[in-house]
């Protein structure tokens, strides 16, 4: 199939925006391969040291069996990252059975966003990335490993990896997930529970067995939140093994998808000759097709950061505008929660990612030819795993899907664009994602009342201060103001507030959760307020104009733009949970429009 103009047209922008930061980029990983596997080029102390605890040091010191270097996000808080505890004896003995080595080459912190939603902890969150590139680039400083799995799912592990993995790009990448929980209370039935809690009809026991039955096992979330839309995002990018993101965990299927893996970490050295380093991996096309992933599933708006500074770390430089562009083209297939009652599971049963990908790739809405851990570029990820005794086999994946209120084909979408829009305007440029969104909220021009932080929107409402319709306007929660938290614990509160038939919508220079939806949300606002942008001019009952349909975020008050910006005072938000650590990072954030990096 001929790939559709937009996205040959997006692809070229972008390869051309990136051609000096890549070609440096390239040279650089090039040159790191050069000499081939650097255990070789060790000194007797220096390989002595590194091999001193393993059983198979001989192996290890004398032959030129590949070592596997394991990175884990391992800890016993997340769910998501739970079932990794077991991984490192499973990828052992699968290394050695597949003629290789292994060592744990170090570990990276893990935070759960779900523990500091509303929390101070949350200003530590998507700085927490670059901690976690930070850690896995120490661990493979130590230059010993002729490949490398990352174990890591949820919000920033995984965009961190990656941001680890290209920058040491000259050593071949495998991604390995742990799978969802098994499907307990609906999703949307813990969000009306968590409504009638913000309203007082239900007390607190109420909210904590509807919390515990939706959390209530190993395994990612079952949301489609920024968690899943990773693992989409990592198959998309051809850096897990086909159809392995969705597999439950302590499963069968599971553990000899990790077998799997652990066979292609061996095989894609440079000692061999499928040697796929992982900065060839992740071009501009990998990208490319996994914004398209994120449009067709209709995923987490954390990605529109977390894109842009993987990227970065690969030479690669998106912009706000590609988004929007495949946006435009990329229909939405699929209604996953919170943009439809099913999960994760439910979309896997129905056909899932390969069922997408197929669909996609049927359309010209992919690169086919791109390079894949698996190494038989993207048309090898339309195919599903099956047991075949302990070994995995790959079989056709479904060509039609098994529900059509989850998934549906490219010809006949749920809706006909991916449904996140780019915003500009007086107030700055943002997104919004409004596939979940009803298309009477789409355009929304309120009196603002203007918050400094998200404590004082739900003091505000239980006050009962909203009347009427309004543009909520949360402000002073950028990167370099706050870190940037989530503001997820106001969904409950503006969804009351939209159900009670009030027009509402939230304006904010910090983020929502992968996880929300159907409240109108101008997010990323971008210069940000604490850097002087145009949030800090806002005054209490200001007239802004929300247009998601044609892309504007604006002020109508005819002397905005002659206003003396409101001062950032940074003392809330400099100490405690850890908040004087980050200071540095802080003061050092790049904007929201190019991933909020501080690495990269």
């Amino acid at each position: 199939m001929t790939l559709h103009a937009t996205i040959d047209q997006v692809t070229d922008r972008i390869r051309e925006r990136s051609h000096r930061s890549r070609s440096r980029y390239l040279a650089k990983i090039a040159r790191a391969a050069q000499d081939g596997p650097a255990r070789a080029h060790l000194s007797c102390g220096n390989q002595a040291h590194a091999y001193a605890a393993m059983d198979d040091k001989v192996d290890m010191a004398t032959t030129r069996k590949p070592n596997i270097g394991i990175v884990t996000a391992y800890n016993d808080m997340l769910s998501a990252h739970q079932p990794f505890e077991r991984y490192p004896d499973l990828i052992r003995a699968a290394g050695h059975a597949a003629g290789a080595t292994v060592q744990v080459a170090g570990g990276v912190p893990a935070m759960c966003d779900g523990v500091t939603q509303g929390r101070k902890g949350m200003e530590l969150s998507l700085f927490s990335r670059d901690v976690i590139a930070l850690a896995a680039g120490v661990a493979l400083s130590h230059d010993c490993f002729d490949s490398a799995m990352y174990l890591g799912v949820c919000d920033k592990i995984v965009p961190g990896l990656i941001i680890a993995a290209a920058t040491f790009g000259h050593v071949p990448a495998v991604f390995v997930p742990a799978g969802p929980m098994p499907s307990g209370l609906p999703n949307d039935e813990k969000s009306r529970v968590r409504q009638q809690f913000a309203t007082g009809e239900v007390g607190r026991e109420e909210l904590m067995k509807a919390e515990m039955a939706s959390y209530h096992g190993p395994g990612t979330c079952t949301f489609y939140g920024t968690a899943n839309t990773n693992q989409m995002l990592m198959e998309f990018m051809g850096l897990h093994l086909p159809g392995s993101s969705f597999v439950n965990p302590n499963t069968p299927l599971r553990d000899a998808l990790t077998v799997a893996a652990v066979e292609r970490a061996a095989a894609i050295t440079n000692l061999g000759n499928e040697f796929m380093p992982a900065g060839e991996v992740l071009d501009e096309r990998a990208f490319v097709n996994g914004i398209v992933g994120l449009m067709a599933t209709g995923g987490s708006t954390n990605l529109v950061l977390h894109l842009p500074a993987m990227a970065r770390a690969a030479g690669v430089i998106i912009d706000i505008e590609d988004f929007h562009d495949l946006s435009e083209t990329v229909p939405l297939m699929a209604r996953v929660y919170p943009n439809g009652l099913a999960d994760v599971n439910h979309f896997h049963a129905a056909g899932g990612l390969g069922y997408i990908i197929a669909q996609l790739l049927e359309g010209g809405l992919l690169h086919a030819d791109v390079k894949t851990i698996n190494g038989t570029g993207l048309d090898g990820y339309t195919r599903e795993p099956m047991l075949d005794g302990a070994r995995i086999k790959w079989a056709d994946g479904a060509r039609a899907s098994l529900n059509d209120k989850i998934l549906r084909p490219a010809s006949d979408p749920f809706a006909k664009t991916g449904g996140l829009k780019q915003l500009q305007g007086n107030l700055g440029r943002g997104v919004i994602k409004i596939s979940a969104v009803a298309p009477e909220r789409h355009i929304i021009e309120a009196r603002a009342r203007v918050f400094q932080d998200q404590e004082a929107v739900k003091t505000a409402f239980r006050a009962g201060e909203f009347t009427e319709d309004t543009i909520v306007v949360v402000r002073f929660q950028g990167p370099r103001a706050n870190g940037m938290p989530e503001l997820h614990s106001l969904t409950p509160t503006l969804a009351v507030l939209q159900d009670r038939g009030l027009k509402v919508a939230l304006v904010t220079d910090g983020r929502m959760s992968g996880a929300s939806g159907k409240v109108p949300a101008a997010i990323h606002i971008s210069p940000e307020a604490a850097s002087g942008g145009p949030l800090a001019r806002l005054r209490d009952g200001d007239r802004v104009r929300l247009d998601a349909a044609h892309g504007r975020l604006d002020c109508l008050e005819p002397d905005f733009d002659s206003r003396t910006p409101v001062a950032f005072d940074p003392e809330e938000s400099s100490e405690g949970m850890g908040r004087e650590l980050f200071a540095a990072f802080r003061a050092v954030a790049g904007p929201a429009t190019e991933g909020a990096g501080v690495v990269v």
